[in-house]
């Protein structure tokens, strides 16, 4: 069987201070085009764990926002351990700028009435959501970035 390497499992968890915005992976396709990968934190591995319904409500909510701040953007999927977010763009993007679009996204997270596709339709676990727990992160991420 080949020896197949998970990036994320070869960073040392217990080395690193969250929040921050680390460029985790660069593939360049057969046709020459470049995929770059982010690593979002937004909480202390192994120290805390954002809950269900405020990183669902984050995911939703940044799937928009960060799409206005960048353009090319693939896909945002929280982590499974709960401590952040993967940032999937096409094209070799600047750590710098994501940072800059991650806090602006934030900040419109800080001024949401509503959290977009909560509903039976455009979501598979609309219930689970908590509007006031993705502001309580964003702001925490906030005060930590700037």
């Amino acid at each position: 069987m080949e020896n197949i390497v998970v990036e994320s499992f070869t960073m040392d968890h217990t080395k690193v201070t969250a929040p921050f915005v680390r460029k985790c992976g660069r593939i360049q396709t057969p046709k020459g085009d470049i995929i770059s990968k982010f690593d979002l934190r937004f909480t202390q591995p192994n120290k805390e764990a954002i809950p269900t319904a405020a990183l669902h409500a984050i995911e939703h909510l940044m799937a928009g926002f960060i799409r206005e701040e960048l353009n090319d953007v693939v896909d945002l999927s929280p982590m499974g351990c709960r401590t952040g977010f993967y940032l999937i763009l096409v094209g070799d993007i600047d750590k710098e700028i994501v940072l800059k679009a991650l806090i602006n996204s934030l900040e419109k997270v800080l001024k949401a009435d509503e959290i977009p596709a909560v509903n039976e339709i455009q979501c598979g676990n609309y219930r689970d959501m908590s509007l006031f727990g993705a502001k309580e992160y964003a702001k925490g991420v906030l005060e930590k970035l700037k």
